[in-house]
């Protein structure tokens, strides 16, 4: 059995519901008809404190900065830019560098500080004002003035502002899908319960904080307030939580532990090699620094920051706000996505989806509240006189639908909506049909009545007089009923009629869907139902129909898990709905897996749900206890789990995920700060173009490493060549050429390889593995291999040009300008390379990106200007070439493109055998 926080809470907190009205305020001290006296207030106010959740522990800002310059690539991109100012006598690259870290560490700092909201949003959730019963009056106070013993006055619509024990209530039904995630409205009663152990969402004579009234009103005694009610608990489970780094952070510190030993490597062996050659230990201090320089790819962090910015733009444009831009690297490598059900996969409106009558199932068409749908036969025969059942509907019901709005209970709006399509005008029929008394509904006997003086019917077959309707569980009215109204009118209930309607209620429900009962019976006119009789009048009902209803899913929500399981992606519903309910809105999604509650995950240690968290499909009747074991267990397998949800119960779990993501039109406050993305739409098919994005995004980083290492390696073989096999007299390039290479690599192209759209079949490839390092075995291969084309072209050059071109060998200056510009070349031909593992350059896919094309042309550009412009050939120590030789430079530096181009026909080739085994 496996412990936790809230579980600690839960069992802490017991013996309320457990005890009785008067156990209850005599342990706290209070007389419910008079409330406390002011005195005992401030007692009690000086012992708990005020009715508040506790503050974060916030991290000063000169610890947070302090904490991101300790990066250990800002550490080595640190160290490169001092020994570069102390060799070199040039400043630019060490300004360059500074530049990066200092903007990088900016972008980082704006980001982080709007992700740490969760606790402020709990905070302001405990604002307002409620009204209490203190020294025999009735007074309104602040919410953060309540006290343990204070008697509370709740109507429909107030918040709870505190943990309570219920003292007497009028058909009270409390929304608490916040706190427990349960979709319904829930029916509150007094009497106390024997159960310690029950979960909170059945605990149904406790009231809890920010749960909202929806129907009735109720008197409370305040048993917790702040920090121990159970959205205090749930505030303590989200500061428990620690914020690790996210994948590309962890891959990124890995990268520059690699490289760091590589650039040390290489210094010291180019600098040995040049000491045996005789060379100047200073001259080779400066090109043994710049070349440390070059293997370090200093503008990573920039790239990657101006990636994943480039990357959250466009998400929000499609509906998702990112509050760190780590996450939308994170989502490219999520494996399981762990969601909630109400308002997330579900429209969050019940809606009435079959109706039984007259012997016969109908089904009905819309969704939510809109009044547009049909109520289909599903055979030839017309469908029957069902005014009585609508009528029902439309009277026995409080709430109110208005233009596709819900004023008042979920399932009194479908059955309003239900009315209107079967023709029923409600607001007029409510006008016509006075409410002379009623029946509240409560869930001790689970049905609502009302009583209502007829004018005459639509058909003029029903004579003016007073009628009782009734709505509620069938089980509750099934016992008052004893007739049925079908197609040859009123007939008596036998045995065998009753066995065919609970059968039809069964299959109702084994489809998930809640059924409603509508049901009447004609009264006397003279009949004067009150409050203490009218209870008794309901009985010798007649059976009009039943209603099945559900809250529908989205229809997009189906299409995105179908994609997140092509893509290898696992769903998962955790919901605090029933299991029934949730099972059958995850077969209706194509939800695969095993489906259980959560008290089965209770019996459950931590290693066994670790082992089968991923075959569960569907978790129902979770506390946000169990998310967080769920979503814990996901991840002890290495794998990225993503977390949905728009609840208070969510925000620990969507907080202990390696990417939250909340609800933005639904979510509470608390989910949304907990969260690292936020769904403007509430779509969960955004989440997958979210996913689809962030895996472009990662190809992204990668094809700049492979970039810039592929350009950094070349000049380590060439400098490692020519110091061993003495081709070149002195370095083969300057320490500037080094840095002037570096430069422009690391600009344009890199940016705009940074927002390079996702290649064609990204989502059908399965995630990357957690632990996948950025340079892999094969990576690290291809850039040495192209290094190695690098370094054979460029040297050919610099040993050959001299006989290939006398006329221009007489110029010192001639071999390396022109070796120095097939290298730039080999750059150019090697940025369209890198576009894709696969597919070929000489495909439609290599003009997606016209940030590409534009790089091209201004480094080719710059390049003239560096080779042709007087002043600058001065600075960068090259001489002019002619038309022949800028057209050999282009040539052999195509080279590295064809190489390429064989390499990845084979890997198709090879690709599409595999496909036709």
């Amino acid at each position: 059995m496996s412990t936790d926080p809230q579980a600690t809470a839960a069992t802490e907190h017991a013996a309320w519901h457990t005890l009785s009205v008067a156990e209850t305020t005599a342990a706290q001290g209070v007389d419910s008809r008079t409330g406390l006296s002011a005195a005992a207030v401030a007692d009690r106010r000086r012992l708990h404190g005020l009715n508040l959740l506790a503050e974060p522990n916030r991290v000063p800002t000169w610890r947070k900065i302090v904490h991101l310059l300790t990066e250990k690539m800002t550490i080595v991109l640190l160290v490169a830019a001092i020994v570069s100012a102390v060799v070199s006598r040039e400043l630019e690259t060490p300004i360059v560098i500074l530049a990066v870290i200092i903007l990088n560490t900016v972008l980082n700092y704006v980001q982080e500080r709007r992700a740490e909201s969760s606790l402020q949003a709990l905070q302001k959730l405990s604002e307002g004002r409620t009204v209490v019963r203190r020294d025999g009056t009735e007074v309104e106070v602040q919410r953060s003035e309540l006290v343990p013993g204070d008697i509370v006055l709740l109507d429909a619509g107030d918040s709870v502002p505190a943990d309570g024990r219920l003292i007497d209530n009028v058909g009270l039904q409390v929304a608490e899908a916040t706190l427990t995630g349960e979709s319904e409205p829930v029916g509150k009663t007094t009497p106390a319960l024997d159960d310690s152990g029950l979960p909170l969402a059945d605990r149904h004579n406790m009231l809890f904080m920010n749960t909202i009234v929806t129907r009735g009103r109720a008197t409370m005694v305040v048993t917790d307030i702040g920090m121990g009610t159970a959205v205090g608990g749930i505030a303590a489970l989200l500061s428990e939580v620690k914020n690790d780094k996210t994948p590309l952070q962890r891959r990124i510190d890995q990268l520059a532990q690699v490289l760091t030993i590589a650039a040390l490597v290489v210094v010291a062996i180019v600098f040995v090699l040049g000491l045996v050659r005789g060379e100047s230990w200073t001259e080779l201090l400066i090109t043994a620094v710049s070349l440390a320089v070059a293997t370090i790819p200093e503008g990573l962090t920039a790239v990657v920051a101006f990636t994943l910015a480039m990357g959250a733009s466009r998400l929000a444009a499609q509906g998702a706000i990112i509050k760190q831009l780590s996450a939308v690297e994170t989502l490219g490598s999520v494996s399981h996505i762990a969601t909630d059900k109400t308002g997330t996969l579900t429209m969050n409106e019940m809606t009435a989806r079959r109706l039984h009558t007259h012997g016969r199932d109908f089904r009905i068409t819309g969704e939510g509240y809109s009044t547009t749908g049909r109520i289909l036969t599903g055979d030839d025969r017309p469908l029957p006189d069902l005014t009585e059942a609508f009528l029902t509907m439309a009277l026995c019901n409080d709430a109110g639908v208005n233009d596709g709005v819900l004023v008042g209970d979920p399932t009194e709006g479908a059955l309003v909506v239900l009315a209107e399509k079967g023709g029923i005008d409600v607001a007029g029929a409510r006008r016509s049909h006075p409410r002379v008394a009623e029946v509240p509904f409560d869930s001790d006997y689970k049905f609502m009545a009302t009583f209502h003086r007829m004018a005459e019917s639509a058909t003029g077959q029903r004579l003016p007089g007073l009628r009782c309707f009734a709505k509620g569980a069938p089980g509750a009215l099934m016992p008052l009923t004893d007739s049925v109204l079908g197609i040859d009118g009123i007939r008596p209930l036998d045995d065998s009629l009753r066995q065919r309607i609970h059968d039809s209620i069964q299959e109702l429900a084994g489809e998930g869907l809640r059924t409603i009962m509508i049901a009447g019976r004609s009264l006397d006119p003279g009949t004067v139902p009150d409050e203490g009789s009218g209870r008794s009048l309901v009985t010798g009902l007649t059976l009009y129909a039943i209603v099945g209803i559900v809250d529908p899913p989205r229809v997009e929500a189906a299409e995105a898990i179908a994609v997140a399981l092509g893509a290898g992606i696992r769903v998962h519903m955790i919901t605090g709905d029933h299991l029934v309910t949730a099972s059958a809105i995850a077969r209706n999604l194509g939800l695969p897996g095993e489906a259980a509650a959560g008290p089965t995950l209770d019996d459950l240690d931590d290693h066994e749900l670790a082992a089968r968290a991923a075959d569960y499909g569907v978790l129902a009747r979770v506390t946000p206890a169990h998310k967080i074991r769920v979503v814990r267990a996901l991840q002890s397998g290495g794998k990225v789990v993503a977390m949905t949800g728009d609840g208070v119960n969510d925000a620990p779990a969507l907080k202990q995920a390696d990417i939250g993501i909340a609800m933005g039109i639904t979510g509470t406050d608390v989910s949304k700060g907990a969260a690292n993305m936020i769904l403007t739409d509430d779509n969960f098919s955004t989440i997958v173009a979210a996913v689809r994005e962030g895996r472009g995004i990662y190809a992204n980083i990668l094809k700049f490493v492979r970039f810039q290492l592929t350009t950094a390696w070349g000049f380590v073989i060439i400098f490692l060549i020519a110091g061993v096999t003495g081709w070149a007299a002195g370095a083969p390039f300057t320490a500037l050429q080094i840095l002037w290479v570096n430069i422009i690599m690391d600009g344009p192209p890199a940016l705009a390889l940074g927002v390079d759209p996702a290649e064609p079949g990204t989502m059908s490839r399965p995630p990357r593995p957690s632990d996948e390092r950025l340079l892999t075995r094969e990576r690290l291969f291809r850039i040495l291999g192209s290094g190695l084309v690098m370094a054979a072209g460029t040297l050919t050059v610099l040993t050959q040009a001299p006989s290939l071109f006398p006329d221009s060998a007489g110029n010192p200056l001639f071999a390396t300008t022109l070796a120095f510009t097939t290298f730039v070349f080999y750059q150019v031909f090697n940025l369209l390379n890198v576009r894709s593992d696969t597919h070929s350059v000489f495909s439609l896919q290599t003009f997606t990106n016209r940030s590409i094309w534009v790089a091209l042309v201004a480094v080719i550009i710059l390049q003239i200007f560096v080779v042709q412009i007087d002043v600058l050939q001065g600075l960068f120590d090259t001489t002019s070439l002619s038309a022949t030789q800028w057209g050999l430079a282009v040539l052999i530096g195509s080279s590295v493109l064809w190489v390429e181009e064989i390499r990845k026909s084979v890997v198709r080739v090879a690709g599409r055998r595999a496909a036709l085994r």
